[in-house]
């Protein structure tokens, strides 16, 4: 009887150090993570002076405006926006080294609507 206690005794020891063994390795396991990259930084905004203004009329419906153009400065403006009236809609505009085309006739600009001209650039 006392052998079957020493067996019993020992197979559960065994047992218990085989599960304690399997739980530290899990514990132990190692995660891959990607390498990634994060920073912060600042850099000044400057604006951009527009001038030489000049509005087309349509030939037809001369109350209605068919285009904008003007002149903008620095040339290197890559994305030029341009707004006929506060909270209007919003034109895209084609810059040629400084020389700003913007057609407003989709939706159709009018004379009478026309109250501010507003420009948004960015390079």
């Amino acid at each position: 009887m006392k052998l079957f206690h020493r067996r019993r005794r020992t197979v559960i020891v065994a047992l218990l150090a085989l599960g304690l063994g399997a739980g530290a390795f899990a514990y132990a396991a190692t995660n891959t993570v990607p390498g990634s990259t994060a920073g912060a930084g600042s850099g000044t905004i400057s604006g951009y002076t527009i001038s030489n203004v000049a509005y087309t009329l349509n030939a037809t419906t001369p109350t209605n405006l068919d285009q904008v153009a003007f002149t903008i400065a620095p040339t290197a403006a890559t994305t030029v926006k341009a707004q006929l009236a506060a909270g209007g809609s919003w034109y895209s505009c084609a810059n040629a080294a400084g020389s700003v085309t913007c057609n407003s006739t989709s939706p159709q600009a009018t004379v009478a609507a026309a109250t501010q001209l507003t420009v948004v650039a960015t390079q």
